[in-house]
């Protein structure tokens, strides 16, 4: 089984919450929302394959992710979770609740990617595979101020560049990630979309400054149609990093998938 590099916050005792990061991230983004505002609960937060400290061996797949994760919630949890999941993330959820649907009680997708357009994912890749890095961490962290994290606490920003970009052989400086399981993760994005069993409720959250938007209209009445009153869709004014953007807000949903 390929060892995952697990974040543990919140009291000693069986975890309550899965958390997944997004595409290029580490589960220690997840601290913030932990320690101020989910105290009392068991929280754990991988960094998935290819990602972090976590095993940077392939394959490099959604379902190779699914497998860590079920193996982790076998070893750290005693029941069906809550599971919190941002962008790629959120494609791993809902990979997970298909296939183990005894290991998730409830998913809050925050800015959830699958099922998107191949040929975007190919854009994305090859403007990722032609400037993989950067000459300092002063352009790193512009790229990001600029970008998705525009409306992020700076210093939470300081902390993400302090934590995940790292100094490389050559000088330059790059996120603490693999290149090549990034290259496929953006294919596994394009992979159909799949939805969860008809009892497990979702809440997504829509972030409505992200352009082009990453929730596709497919997903939406998927997800209607399976779930019904077990389904909500809520608009957040953020761009895509939503968790940092808006932890309040996502603790609460959390919360209330948890009652």
């Amino acid at each position: 089984m390929t060892r995952l590099h697990v974040h543990r916050y919140g009291p000693f005792g069986p975890v309550r919450v899965l958390a997944l990061h997004g595409l290029t991230g580490h589960g220690k983004r997840w601290q913030p929302l932990a320690r101020q505002y989910l105290t009392e609960i068991p929280v754990v937060a991988p960094d998935l394959i290819g990602h972090g400290r976590s095993s940077w061996a392939a394959p490099w797949t959604i379902d190779g992710n699914v497998a860590a994760l079920a193996a982790l919630l076998e070893q750290h949890a005693d029941g069906p979770v809550v599971v919190v999941a941002h962008s790629f993330g959120s494609a791993v959820a809902l990979h997970l609740a298909a296939a183990h649907p005894d290991r998730v009680a409830a998913m809050v997708l925050l800015d959830p990617a699958i099922g998107l357009d191949g040929a975007w994912m190919r854009e994305i890749a090859d403007a990722m595979l032609a400037s993989p890095d950067y000459p300092d961490a002063a352009e790193a962290r512009a790229e990001k101020a600029t970008g998705s994290w525009a409306d992020v606490d700076p210093a939470v920003l300081d902390a993400e560049v302090d934590e995940h970009l790292v100094a490389l052989p050559g000088g330059r400086y790059g996120w603490r990630v693999s290149l090549p399981a990034m290259m496929s993760y953006w294919s596994e994005l394009a992979r159909e979309i799949v939805l969860p069993p008809n009892r497990i409720s979702t809440t997504v959250v829509r972030a409505a400054w992200t352009s082009p938007p990453y929730v596709t209209d497919q997903l939406i009445v998927g997800l209607r149609n399976r779930l019904g009153a077990e389904f909500a869709l809520i608009d957040f004014d953020c761009h895509h990093m939503v968790a940092e953007a808006k932890p309040a807000e996502v603790a609460a949903l959390i919360r209330e998938r948890m009652r």
